[in-house]
């Protein structure tokens, strides 16, 4: 028998019961579904995380503190801090590859001025720090080296701040106040939006270091250091650059480890991307069990369908067809109706999708790999879960099928 009569007998057999048929369907239909919009959410948080990382700086260098260890057991990064404004001096004086190094003052305080009053983090920073996180000022200018030499209390505001404390007003030589330390606003930064993790760039306010370590958090250590390099083929050189002069500043022998961390742009983005890319295999995996209970259901079904059609199964064998023809046409019949519900389950994902995204913002990105994939597993489903009713159906003998009642 032609495949397109297989086909059409199929279609046929299944729109005469078109209300069990959708129930049929429903489970490879929430599966397909399920697995587009899970896959299309983690690829879209991985582009977003990918577009994040480069928005952090041009050939950025991150050198954060190291691990603690006591009675041998590791402290955990950031617990044993020994980065200090000396270090960063250093690495300026010292490097060949990098073209910018800025240490980074942080504390957090409440801000009065303008309007009212706001919380958020103070950086101190070198005037590297715009030129290596790749951030103009909207309005006014970012301080200057005398500004960092005379200790002035001058301040950059980050957008969200300058919003919260100015609203329309104009900033740009007003004063604002942190911890009753009057500071004169020089400029507001451009809008950098959010970071992978949800926290706005924007709600910061940058401040000269040396004002910063001097006025304001009084501490000998520093929380990390930025540096950038002249090219992204340096980036790795540049790592290795930075670890040689940090060993050789905190005076480290060669059996003892790094007591600082320096990690760039792409394995920052690395780690975000493949803490995304689990969620979305554990998400997609729960999904698809959705497939296996829907093939369930088709098997259930196709089981029924035999049962119902034995004097048919009978009819067909004494006219002629071979239990080859009988296990196709059901075959046929379990394929048409998993890779029917696959359909309606991609246009169910693809919308999903779409709206998700436009009530969230979440970034959704649904691949056309993504869909055909789907597509062909809800199209095995129905091969192997309508293999065993399929061969059942063959497997009966003519004369006890016609005779069945």
């Amino acid at each position: 028998m032609k495949s397109i009569n297989l086909i059409r007998i199929a279609g046929h057999s299944i729109l005469k019961n078109k209300m069990r048929a959708l129930l049929t369907m429903l489970g490879i239909v929430i599966g397909v579904g399920a697995v587009i919009l899970m896959v299309a959410i983690g690829q879209g948080a991985t582009k977003q995380i990918e577009a994040t990382v480069q928005g952090l700086g041009t050939n950025m260098l991150v050198i954060t503190p190291g691990a603690a260890t006591a009675g041998g057991v590791s402290q955990g990064a950031n617990t044993f801090n020994r980065l200090t404004i000396e270090d960063a001096e250093m690495l300026r004086e010292q490097s060949y590859l990098l073209a910018a190094v800025s240490p980074v003052v942080t504390t957090r305080s409440q801000i009065v001025g303008g309007q009212g009053n706001w919380r958020a983090f103070i950086f101190g920073v070198h005037t590297d720090y715009q030129i290596i996180r790749d951030w103009p000022v909207e309005f006014g200018v970012f301080f200057d080296q005398g500004d960092i030499k005379a200790i002035r209390k001058v301040a950059v505001l980050g957008n969200t701040v300058a919003i919260n404390l100015f609203g329309d007003e104009d900033p740009i030589g007003q004063q604002i106040r942190i911890r009753n330390v009057p500071f004169t606003v020089v400029g507001v930064l451009t809008q950098k939006g959010q970071t992978a993790s949800g926290d706005d760039q924007d709600d910061i306010v940058l401040a000269p270091y040396t004002t910063v370590q001097n006025r304001l958090s009084g501490h000998q250590f520093i929380t990390q250091i930025l540096a950038s390099t002249f090219s992204p083929d340096e980036i790795e050189a540049g790592q290795e650059e930075i670890r040689s002069i940090m060993r050789d500043a905190h005076g480290l022998s060669e059996s003892q480890g790094d007591d600082f961390t320096v990690r760039n742009q792409a394995e920052l983005a690395e780690t975000a991307a493949q803490t995304t890319q689990v969620m979305t295999l554990l998400l997609s995996a729960i999904a698809g069990i959705s497939l296996v209970v829907g093939g369930i259901g088709i098997m259930n079904i196709m089981l029924v369908s035999v049962t119902e059609r034995t004097r048919e199964i009978g009819l067909r064998m004494a006219l002629g067809a071979r239990g080859s023809d009988i296990l196709t046409q059901f075959l046929v019949e379990s394929i048409v109706l998993s890779s029917a519900g696959g359909l309606i389950g991609v246009a169910v994902g693809i919308a999903g999708g779409l709206l998700l995204g436009s009530f969230t913002g979440w970034a959704i990105a649904i691949s056309p790999l993504t869909v055909l994939i789907a597509l062909a597993f809800a199209g095995s489903v129905g091969v192997f879960f309508g293999f065993y009713p399929a061969r059942r159906a063959a497997a009966l003998d003519p004369i006890d099928a016609l005779r069945y009642e």
